[in-house]
């Protein structure tokens, strides 16, 4: 047995004469003796070619690799699934991204514990591959890194920095006939001129903030973007970084506590982050074994403001925040202002304090503001209750001025009737869109409704309609609109009572979501409703189905 084998786990597989079987089997695939006497670092891919997000992520990995065995470890690269938010929107597809993330984290746990691995670095991009990515690396609590590919470049159209947000928001243009077909289709040729995961603070940019700000990613890693020069030397680091948490012994759940996922909240908050945040650290919490609520949501962000001028509700892409400072920058701003736990312990050894210690700021740089100018005095995320939403549901109030919407209720079945109400002209100023029986059961899958949202806003309608839904909003989202509205329709909650007309009223600053029902009618409504059969009978959309909470808490099964 080598000198080593006793303090490794992968020692079981690879040690001694019972596992000679094991050992020629490795041996075909080319490990020799002295790989297999290393300790085996198992290298997760979330690499696909559908789409730009995680198209990279192949190349990054052999970086990685190369790190590893250069601080002595012996890298296995593995793959699992992912599912193109931007590419499925819409569509009957979009049902299986949710989905996706218990998958992520179910196969990445499976191949690990197989392999007994050492330790684990998880190549990540499309929005659901980040938690399903540490949500793994919670489960299994062993040493690990996340290793975020990085932001697209943003396109250029017309003279200006584009996005694939302007492409949804277009659509909606081109069906009020605000741009031509000419204009439609040069915005689509140029928005995305690469690889990388969308470009604003989108929810693959805010899951890859949170990462930095859980620890479990290394300070600075993910605001560099995809094509970056630099790219390949952060996943080099990450490689060698690995091994230093082996040695060190610190397990994913020593850097995935309630204080870091609280620092992570305020990151959120302060840079107008997604509302899938709330949903997917809900997720993490509950792997980590860390009593989180909603309510910590929005305590945190109404205590932090709003920093990062960034899109959808700002001026910025992600590669200027890079070039402003990046993430550091941010925390850094955070730090000084008392607002984080300062000795959160992070991937390299050190607390976030010393990590935001190293921020380098760009003169004269506009992305991030100064602590006593903010772009609001309280974060980007709230959190509603009320007879609409007895268990919650979450707004995005970040470059949105509005507090309070009262006005009728158009209601829809599904995503695809509320998209051609709008296309139609069937939607206008003051009304309320209701969109129901996309929960995560009862979509299944918990759709995010970005092509709605963008097409509402694409005709004008962005600052006079609210909307509010069981299902979810892409980052990308921005409006008055209320997301994970929870009990969900299927599940008997109250937005299944609401009818044609009904008055609904948002009031952000009581942090209220009613309708002007009351308690009594509602129920009766819902006695009377008839749940609609389910879209799914076989597979694994049924059993998702079957098996998912509510978004309340996190949409875990």
């Amino acid at each position: 047995m080598s000198n080593t084998a006793a303090t490794r786990r992968s020692a079981a597989l690879t040690e001694g004469p019972s596992r000679a079987p094991a050992r020629a089997m490795f041996k075909a695939v080319g490990f020799d003796d002295a790989a297999l006497q290393k300790p085996l670092i198992g290298v997760a891919n979330t690499w696909i070619e559908i789409g730009p997000c995680n198209f990279h992520l192949r190349q990054l990995a052999e970086q990685v690799k190369r790190g590893i065995r250069e601080a002595g470890g012996t890298p296995m690269e593995f793959n699992t699934v992912s599912i193109s938010d931007g590419i499925t929107m819409g569509s009957e597809g979009m049902r299986a991204s949710l989905v996706s993330r218990e998958v992520i984290a179910d196969s990445i746990e499976l191949v690990v514990r197989g392999n007994q691995f050492d330790g684990v670095v998880v190549l990540v991009g499309c929005d659901k591959t980040i938690p399903g990515g540490v949500m793994a690396l919670a489960r299994l609590n062993i040493p690990g890194v996340i290793l975020y590919g990085g932001s697209i470049a943003p396109g250029t159209w017309e003279g200006r920095d584009v996005t694939i947000q302007d492409v949804f928001e277009a659509v909606g243009a081109h069906g009020a006939g605000k741009i031509t077909d000419t204009q439609l289709k040069t915005l689509e040729d140029q928005a995305c001129p690469g690889a990388g995961a969308c470009g604003g603070q989108f929810t693959a940019n805010t899951m890859a903030t949170v990462c930095e700000f859980l620890g479990i990613s290394p300070m600075g890693s993910a605001s560099v973007p995809a094509t970056d020069i630099g790219k390949d030397a952060v996943a080099e680091r990450a490689g060698q970084l690995v091994m230093g948490v082996l040695s060190r012994g610190d397990t994913a759940r020593k850097i995935l506590t309630k204080d870091a996922i609280e620092n992570a909240i305020a990151a959120v908050a302060a840079t107008g982050g997604s509302t899938n945040a709330v949903l997917h650290l809900l997720a993490i919490a509950h792997e980590a074994e860390v009593s989180l609520t909603l309510e910590d949501f929005d305590r945190i962000s109404s205590q932090v403001p709003l920093l990062a001028d960034l899109k959808p509700g700002g001026k910025f892409v992600a590669t200027d925040l890079y070039r402003a400072g990046g993430i550091t920058l941010v925390a850094k701003r955070l730090l000084n202002a008392g607002l984080l736990h300062r000795n959160a312990l992070t991937v390299t050894g050190r607390t976030l304090e010393d990590e935001a210690s190293d921020a380098q700021e760009t003169p004269g740089q506009e992305v991030v503001r100064p602590f006593d100018n903010p772009l609001k005095p309280t974060g980007g995320l709230v959190i509603l209750r009320g007879n609409l939403a007895p268990d919650g549901c979450v707004v995005k109030v970040a470059g949105y001025t509005t507090v309070h919407h009262c006005g009728p209720a158009k209601v829809f079945d599904s995503e695809e009737a509320a998209f051609d109400a709008v296309g139609r002209g069937g939607i206008v100023a003051g009304d309320v869109v209701v969109i129901r029986n996309e929960g995560p059961k009862g979509g299944p899958g918990m759709r995010e409704m970005l092509a709605v949202t963008a097409a509402i806003v694409g005709a004008g309608l962005g600052d006079s309609v609210a909307l509010l839904t069981d299902g979810r909003f892409s980052g990308a989202t921005r409006g008055l609109m209320a997301g994970h509205v929870a009990p969900e329709a299927v599940d008997g909650g109250p937005i299944a009572a609401v009818r044609d007309g009904d008055t609904v009223v948002f009031d952000i600053e009581k942090r209220m979501l009613n309708v002007e029902l009351s308690g009594d009618e509602i129920a009766k409504r819902v006695q009377a409703w008839q749940r609609l059969a389910p879209r799914y009978a076989s597979g694994v959309m049924a059993k998702y189905a079957r098996l998912v909470s509510s978004a309340a808490t996190g949409a875990v099964t």
